[in-house]
């Protein structure tokens, strides 16, 4: 039997985005610093790694649409953090962010990654982001690496 799958490691030409949300900053700076570190671990070339910034995970799908529109990444990471309230407001966001950022994905033929936390409280999205739970922007770039190098086995 075949197999393929992709390698956790990068050639160091390969240019990739994190399209990240601003909003929640304590948790996403976590998650950006995570995903820099996983880059940068798998021998990504720092120059080859652009930060865009968002308001909130509402309109990480439009800018990501954007980004792939534009076809000068190998491969981008989405990173957010939607914490619950009080209110139906996550509920909305959280659906509309994942739906989102799915179809921009199913839309093109680059890579991305999902990073985007959606917690109960902000102890768990703490969790998530680099404490007990690990780093799932570290988490989120390895997978966008596997990504990248499977999608070339598959052109």
């Amino acid at each position: 039997m075949n197999i393929l799958e992709g390698k956790i490691s990068l050639k160091g030409d390969e240019k990739v985005a994190i399209v990240a949300s601003r909003f929640n900053h304590l948790i996403t700076d976590r998650l950006i610093e995570g995903a820099k570190d996983s880059f940068l671990r798998h021998n990504g070339n720092e120059k080859h790694l652009d930060l865009i910034l968002v308001p909130g995970a509402y309109e990480l799908p439009f800018v990501l649409d954007r980004v792939l529109a534009n076809k000068g990444y190998d491969g981008i990471c989405t990173l957010g953090a939607i914490i619950r309230g009080g209110t139906p407001h996550f509920d909305y966001v959280s659906a509309e962010a994942t739906k989102g950022i799915a179809n921009a994905t199913l839309k093109y033929t680059t890579p991305v990654s999902f990073g985007v936390l959606t917690t109960d409280s902000i102890d768990q999205a703490i969790e998530r982001a680099g404490s007990k739970a690990g780093n799932k922007g570290f988490e989120a770039m390895n997978a966008l690496i596997e990504l990248i190098n499977l999608y070339k086995k598959l052109s």
